[in-house]
């Protein structure tokens, strides 16, 4: 059942990364690149503090780089610990993909840091700015979602490595903000 399931995301992975073409292939490389999204960040931080008074908000941030460290790092141990090779690490699909990019990253894949992390930023963000943004929900799942596509565009992950990424990443935005609940409950009180 597990080989047909592996066998199942090289199958979908071929077909999706096969989808690409050097006309998209700048677009995608800027949407997966971290950096580009800082001023995505910026704006997402300054809505979260025209919502919380300085303390409050000086406290979420550090909530918010907690959950990005927790979050980088339980990827790690999972990609170290499975071992599941990328997919231009792999004899038999190497060949038949496109790399989009000079090199594809580590050898182990499983699962997707960019997914976990962008999804755990939709999922706290959402959370947190809903009442204030209503549609906000919504663009964040769909630019998370976006990104873990894009892992598979330039060839650096699975469907399976982006699928995962994105529970873990959900899962990990939904704890760290009834954490930062918690905690500014707490702090209010004092």
């Amino acid at each position: 059942m597990l080989e047909q399931l592996v066998e199942y995301d090289q199958e979908l992975f071929l077909y999706l990364n096969g989808l690409g073409n050097t006309f998209w292939d700048p677009f995608w490389l800027a949407y997966t690149y971290k950096l580009n999204w800082v001023p995505f960040y910026a704006l997402l931080a300054y809505l979260m503090y025209k919502k919380l008074n300085t303390k409050m908000f000086v406290l979420t941030l550090v909530v918010i780089a907690l959950m990005i460290s927790f979050t980088d790092q339980v990827t790690n141990l999972f990609k170290h610990g499975v071992e599941r090779f990328r997919p231009c690490h792999e004899d038999g699909i190497s060949q038949l993909m496109r790399l989009v990019r000079s090199s594809c990253g580590g050898r182990f894949g499983y699962f997707s840091g960019h997914s976990s992390n962008s999804m755990a930023v939709a999922v706290f963000t959402s959370l947190m700015l809903r009442s204030r943004h209503k549609y906000l929900p919504y663009i964040l799942i769909i630019w998370a979602v976006t990104m873990g596509y894009s892992r598979i565009y330039v060839g650096a992950h699975y469907p399976l490595d982006v699928l995962s990424g994105f529970i873990f990443g959900g899962l990990s935005g939904f704890m760290f903000y009834k954490l930062d609940k918690y905690l500014q409950s707490r702090f209010q009180l004092k």
